[in-house]
């Protein structure tokens, strides 16, 4: 076999799975010589991280999603951050008197009206009067959220 630089251009341009392994080559230095453009983007940011603990319903009443605040749900003695569903639970939306409150009477009941919500600065709501179906209610809405 003869490696002359005259047949090995020749072999190079008379064979077309040259011509694309060529191609590819050539896509490949220049994807690798972009990489430095890369190294300009800013680093990856971490989204915030939301500790576990428990809420008085003052502090709670806080998170209602007024002055692009976060939004807090309470359900069953658990509190759920409901803010990617700001059109559902924000200000002035369905479920918008739910947000920073205490929700459970009103899933349980599955009524919004403003007096199934208990005042933050009284007493925790213990849901005693609630009957099974209530309480099955609560327990689906709670399994909703707890899915989310």
């Amino acid at each position: 076999m003869d490696f002359t630089p005259a047949t090995l251009i020749r072999n190079l341009t008379e064979n077309p799975v040259n011509w694309v392994l060529g191609g590819v080559a050539l896509y490949m230095l220049y994807s690798l010589s972009s990489k430095s453009s890369m190294s300009s983007l800013p680093p990856p940011v971490h989204p915030e991280v939301i500790e576990l603990r428990e809420f008085t319903p003052k502090e709670l009443a806080h998170y209602d999603g007024k002055e692009d605040k976060p939004i807090f749900i309470g359900v069953n003695g658990r509190v759920y951050d409901v803010s990617r569903g700001r059109g559902f639970y924000g200000p002035g939306s369905m479920y918008g008197n739910f947000a920073g409150r205490d929700a459970s009477r009103g899933l349980a009941k599955n009524s919004f009206d403003e007096d199934m919500l208990t005042d933050p600065s009284g007493e925790i709501d213990k849901l005693q009067d609630l009957d099974q179906e209530e309480w099955q209610s609560l327990r689906d809405w709670a399994g909703f959220f707890e899915g989310k």
